[in-house]
């Protein structure tokens, strides 16, 4: 049984690491609202980063935003750098949780994942960068299993509400659980208000992400995974871009981690449980006409510029632009953020008791929904919070040894849903 208590030599439950970035001050923010939550009415915590000055300013800002002026003389600061190891090691080594906020993780990620796995440390992630999670699990499952440390990426927007989401389907749906949902065929849709926008670094993961999406393919073939079973109807996999009579948009493929995400959760549910996986598509709502067209011609450039050097840097040093406004180097204001919000819908199939699944269609639907607040810097420190909050009050329920683990093979049998429900991020059957 992985250890979630502190001691003397290991003080905080939960020690923010980059604390100071753009979402980490979003963070600090939320950790300060929850620490009633913690094991025993108490949460014990730091935040953590290269500069003192800089983690004082995140702590002063939080006092003035939450109206707790204690937070500007009651939280420790830990001053760490990836550059450094001992540094990481040493902070490490006072945390039961680290919730590392660092990204781009491909450049900055590792060091603290190997960090959190050599000095016992439990480790929660908010990356959507399917090749730095997977080569997570590739390079440091079996040592975390050994030193017993959860290792949980994507606790984000990407990729809890779609990986739970697609756990809360399967557990609603009224039939036989093991065939309930396998021809589940889950559409996404985003719906953000006007005035929603970007930070730079969300920005930065996506363009570095695809000009190396080759080299994921070659680190999935590593794994020498065999085809997960499957029973009943296959799911029809949708083209690149077709009009959704689900949500009445055009709508194509989504590009982000979720599917990578969800089937590493049901590949483990379906090794280690038994459980039937669900089959998984993922696809985002565009509007009309018109908003194809912008689409593709957006699409074309990006993909054209991420594959050069030249282009990369293009699109880096000028995010608003080649995004048509909707990246910012500054990121959204609070005011943006509290217009703008998020909803994604899952439209599942399945069978009924009384149906055989090798003789026939589907025959039952069901539609579900998880909608909250802004997405990048409201909703994902909601999620990453109560994943940690879920580690310190439900360690019996997570699963019995350490290793790298996605959202939903870490948090099946508890109640993180719950949790969110009560913290704003919404998950309801429709």
């Amino acid at each position: 049984m992985a250890s979630v208590q502190t001691s003397s030599s290991r003080p905080y439950h939960l020690v923010i690491f980059g604390a100071s970035g753009f979402t980490g001050q979003y963070v600090v923010e939320e950790v300060a609202r929850t620490v009633s939550e913690g094991p025993g009415g108490n949460l014990k915590w730091a935040v953590a980063g290269r500069s003192k000055q800089k983690l004082e300013k995140v702590l002063e800002q939080a006092a003035g935003a939450l109206s707790k002026p204690e937070l500007r003389t009651e939280v420790d600061i830990i001053v760490a750098d990836v550059q450094e190891p001992d540094s990481l090691a040493a902070m490490c080594k006072q945390a039961v949780i680290v919730l590392s906020c660092v990204g781009p993780y491909r450049f900055y990620g590792e060091p603290v994942v190997k960090a959190c796995v050599e000095n016992g440390a439990h480790c929660i992630d908010i990356s959507g960068e399917p090749q730095f999670l997977e080569s997570m699990q590739l390079n440091y499952n079996n040592q975390a299993a050994d030193k017993g440390v959860y290792v949980i990426g994507s606790c984000g927007f990407d990729s809890i509400p779609a990986d739970l989401g697609v756990i809360y389907t399967r557990d609603q749906f009224k039939g036989i659980p093991t065939v309930s949902t396998d021809t589940d065929d889950c559409v996404h849709l985003y719906s953000f208000c006007q005035g929603a926008s970007i930070h730079d670094g969300t920005w930065q993961s996506a363009v570095y992400g695809f000009a190396d999406s080759q080299k994921l393919q070659s680190l999935r073939r590593k794994f020498n995974h065999k085809p997960l079973p499957t029973a009943g109807s296959k799911l029809k996999r949708r083209g690149a871009l077709f009009f959704s009579n689900e949500i009445q948009q055009y709508s194509v493929p989504f590009m982000g981690s979720d599917p990578s995400v969800v089937k590493r959760s049901q590949r483990f549910l379906a090794e280690e449980y038994q459980s039937t996986p669900v089959q998984y598509g993922a696809y985002v709502g565009v509007g009309g006409l018109g908003s194809v067209i912008k689409l593709i011609f957006a699409g074309m450039m990006f993909w054209l510029l991420v594959k050069f050097s030249f282009g990369r840097s293009l699109l880096t040093k000028y995010p608003e632009f080649f995004s048509f406004g909707a990246v910012s180097k500054a990121g959204p204001t609070r005011k943006q953020m509290e217009a703008s919000s998020f909803q994604l819908a899952l439209y599942g199939e399945g069978y009924t008791e009384d149906q055989d699944p090798s003789k026939g269609k589907p025959n039952a639907k069901i539609r579900t929904l998880v909608q909250g607040p802004e997405a990048g810097y409201v909703a994902t420190p909601i999620t990453m919070v109560q994943s940690a909050l879920t580690i310190l009050n439900e360690s019996p329920a997570l699963p019995q040894k350490g290793g790298v683990y996605s959202p939903g093979a870490a948090f099946a049998k508890t109640t993180l849903i719950d949790r969110l429900n009560k913290h704003g991020v919404q998950f309801s059957v429709v």
